[in-house]
């Protein structure tokens, strides 16, 4: 064989290695843009729906316009009617035809009577039990808008300028207590002093005073008479509370007195 007649096949240039990766790389990106692209396409007849939607509905329908003068007026007996349409005020006018019938009625019949109601009860067995037990002329008992009040006397109670109570005093004050235990109502217990300045070692002003006394009566009833202490309350007012004018001896006997009050049930 004719070694010269053979030719040498010499292998056909292809492209470089790296050209291959680079293709790949380019036709992913590709195709990662026409999927971005496809995604973002807006479907035209969804928007179109959305916007017929939205022009469709009416949020606000008022457009202010100025009223003339000579209507004004009518806009207002509008406006008055429409805030009594059921005609409240002839119906506010019948009630109190009704009530004045029935006032009316009241003065022209004595014989109908309002039955008392508990407080009033309660103050006129209360003034009986003060009257049977002789206490009517030291212990004075009205009703307020307070409740029942008991008014008691320094000099029942105690010595001039001093809360210890007096002997002579239990007996009046084991009534009192027979008489609170059988009332279930709280008790509020209050000192009161006339305007004379009160200065001393263990009361340095009415205030101490009137505090230590309403604070005795109420040891007193709670230990030796067996009332419930959670029943009491404490006040003291010096002479803040005058019941007379404190210009002379005897009004101003009158201010210094403990008031027992008897709460009406809430």
């Amino acid at each position: 064989m004719n070694l010269n007649n053979k030719r040498k096949k010499r292998p056909k240039k292809q492209a470089p290695l790296w050209m291959v990766t680079y293709s790949d790389m380019v036709t992913l990106i590709l195709v990662f843009f026409i999927l971005l692209f496809s995604m973002s396409q807006i479907d035209a007849e969804k928007l179109k729906t959305v916007t017929e939607s939205y022009q469709q509905r009416v949020i606000f329908d008022y457009y202010p316009a100025a009223i003339p003068l000579d209507q004004a007026s009518n806009v207002e007996n509008n406006e008055d009617e429409s805030k009594n349409p059921l005609g409240e005020e002839d119906g506010n006018e019948d009630e109190e035809q009704d009530m004045n019938d029935i006032l009316d009625q009241l003065e022209q019949d004595p014989t109908i009577d309002q039955e008392p109601d508990q407080l009033d009860r309660l103050l006129n067995e209360i003034e009986n039990y003060l009257e049977r037990e002789g206490l009517s002329e030291v212990i004075t008992a009205n009703r307020t808008d307070r409740g029942i009040v008991l008014v008691l006397q320094e000099s029942l109670l105690f010595e001039s300028g001093q809360a210890e109570i007096l002997e002579g005093a239990m007996p009046f004050l084991d009534k009192v207590g027979t008489l609170l235990a059988n009332i279930p109502n709280f008790v509020k217990v209050e000192g009161h002093t006339d305007s004379v300045p009160m200065s001393s070692y263990r009361y340095p002003s009415n205030w101490e005073l009137s505090g230590s006394r309403a604070s005795s009566v109420v040891r007193y009833l709670s230990e030796e008479t067996g009332l419930d202490p959670i029943r009491f309350q404490i006040a003291g007012y010096a002479d803040t509370r005058p019941i007379a004018s404190n210009e002379n001896e005897e009004d101003r006997q009158k201010n210094r007195r403990v008031e027992i009050i008897i709460m009406e049930d809430e």
